[in-house]
């Protein structure tokens, strides 16, 4: 899972692998309630309900990362769903199409690049990611009242891990997709905040730094297609949302460096917008979704600032 772009010395990929193990090492942990937001066996949500018993918590939901592919599913961040129950949040943990190495898939007639390079699994369905998202927080005020009826849908804060942390930037601006888009909302969704961990929010610093194996290139069915589904895609170009936005970072990681979430809150300031950077030294990609990280008080926090 830790493609890391770049040469990192080995120190660096040395912390990588004991920062990945720590946050791998929590065994799953099972929801109070599962709810089918299609007919896809991957259009699921598990929900966890706060520990401390509270009513009218607010709602956080969580997008996983994994460079979009299907090996990396829901289940590695169902501890960071218990640790953010007991911090008293109902959590909503969505899981969502990803790519496979089992088609290999077409694209618009065109085979991705992983699938032809034989690179192993693909990132992401095209336009199925997407249209699991989208589904995924249109149904999730009505999901959620069923499965957590404690839970308080006008309190929902989105959040998410590296590509999930760029699919939690990507649901908060589907009003500014552009014209015709099958994801746009007529308005703002109703979301208190998104707070984006280690995102690959910026698809052009990420390309550059060659993120996750070429995952983004994938992800919109290769070169060929890059440039018009960036468009419908890609959260650097969809700004300003007038949702409050923070980002949480790892100075050290090399997995979804610094600079690409830079580039984004750069983006963001350039269309009128300020989005919130917490920069944590010291830290690489994986403590942020990591319950015995300290790192994970912080994600904790920033979501507590937005919800309540």
């Amino acid at each position: 899972m830790s493609d890391s772009p770049g040469s990192p010395d080995a120190a660096a990929r040395a912390r990588d692998e004991a920062e990945s193990a720590s946050a791998f090492a929590h065994p799953p942990v099972a929801p109070d309630a599962t709810a089918a937001y299609g007919d896809h066996p991957d259009q699921v949500v598990d929900f966890y309900a706060p520990r401390d018993g509270r009513t009218a918590a607010p709602l956080v939901v969580l997008l996983h990362g994994g460079a979009w592919r299907a090996p990396y599913d829901r289940a590695h961040v169902s501890p960071l769903a218990d640790f953010l129950a007991r911090r008293g949040f109902a959590v909503a943990n969505v899981e969502y199409r990803r790519g496979g190495d089992d088609i290999p898939q077409q694209r618009g007639g065109e085979e991705s690049a992983g699938a032809a390079a034989g690179a192993g699994p693909v990132a992401g369905r095209w336009p199925e990611t997407f249209d699991d998202v989208a589904a995924a927080l249109d149904a999730m005020p009505e999901l959620a009242a069923r499965a957590l009826p404690g839970a308080d849908v006008r309190r929902i804060v989105v959040t998410g891990h590296s590509a999930g942390g760029h699919l939690a930037l990507w649901a908060a601006a589907r009003h500014v997709l552009p014209e015709g888009s099958p994801w746009r909302l007529p308005a703002p969704p109703p979301l208190r905040g998104v707070v984006a961990l280690a995102p690959i929010a910026d698809f052009a610093a990420a390309v550059g730094l060659g993120v996750c194996g070429g995952a983004v290139t994938q992800l919109l069915g290769g070169e060929a297609s890059f440039a018009d589904r960036a468009a419908h895609a890609d959260p650097g170009v969809l700004l300003p949302t007038g949702i409050a936005t923070a980002i949480v970072q790892g100075v050290e990681d090399i997995v979804v460096p610094e600079a690409v979430s830079e580039a984004y809150v750069d983006a963001a300031a350039k269309a009128g917008e300020t989005v919130g950077l917490t920069l944590l030294g010291g830290v690489g990609h994986f403590p942020l979704i990591d319950p015995a990280a300290d790192a994970c008080a912080v994600v904790a926090e920033e979501i507590t600032q937005l919800a309540w």
